[in-house]
């Protein structure tokens, strides 16, 4: 375990979502690297807490699909398949494709505003080397899109898919190579939706969407062969 995984108080939170957030958050930016065994004890000592919350911690996480149990091992962090990338990329397509095509007939003003300050802070985290940012603008782009479409059950399913997507979306993000494509395919969108040219704007989504799974998909396979 890396030493900088570090628990951030929250006053306005019981000790055990604080872990549970703590967690999440290093196996999600990859502190906590894929099939890492998950030691109460170490975890504990280096949170400075006791072994209770982060019990409780890892049995969430293994809810979530984040950790798994192994036989006469423990908790593990859930390594990244091909196959899961691929079945959330899939739904991920559909979804955004709607997303944006909705987007392109209802989005107003203020909203293309949003996209275009969401961007030009995007640049600034890529500039800045600051991954986490970087994550977190890429999100807040997609959110802007998503609420423009005005369809609430659409934004419902999507966020219900946010823990996965993250995950791989950090992968993405990792291959500096892919920032400049992201802001290409940022503008472009932008351009689309003010036109409202949904033609464009589904195959630019479609084909931001299957970057990413080339993407990751490839660094799955370097990974794996190293292995």
């Amino acid at each position: 375990m890396k030493n900088d995984i570090q628990i951030v108080m929250n006053e306005y939170l019981p000790l055990r979502d604080v872990v549970f957030e703590t967690l999440e958050r290093a196996i999600l930016m990859g502190d906590l690297k894929p099939g890492e065994r998950l030691m109460e004890i170490q975890l504990a000592n280096r949170l400075g807490v006791s072994r209770t919350p982060i019990r409780d911690a890892i049995r969430k996480l293994e809810l979530e699909g984040l950790v798994v149990m192994i036989p006469r091992k423990g908790a593990q962090v859930a390594k990244i398949s091909e196959k899961s990338l691929k079945d959330v990329l899939e739904v991920r397509c559909v979804l955004e494709e709607l997303a944006v095509e909705l987007a392109c007939n209802r989005i107003t003003e203020d909203a293309i505003r949003k996209l275009k300050l969401i961007t030009r802070d995007f640049k600034t985290a890529i500039n800045n080397k600051d991954l986490t940012k970087i994550a977190d603008k890429d999100i807040e782009f997609h959110d802007v899109i998503y609420s423009a479409g005005g369809n609430e059950r659409l934004v419902q399913i999507l966020n219900n898919l946010r823990l996965q997507m993250y995950r791989y979306r950090i992968e993405y993000l990792k291959d500096p190579s892919s920032h400049e494509t992201l802001i290409r395919e940022h503008e472009a969108l932008i351009v689309c939706i003010e036109k409202k040219d949904v033609k464009n704007a589904r195959e630019i989504m479609r084909n931001h969407i299957y970057n990413q799974a080339a993407t990751v998909t490839k660094r799955l396979k370097t990974e794996n062969t190293k292995e």
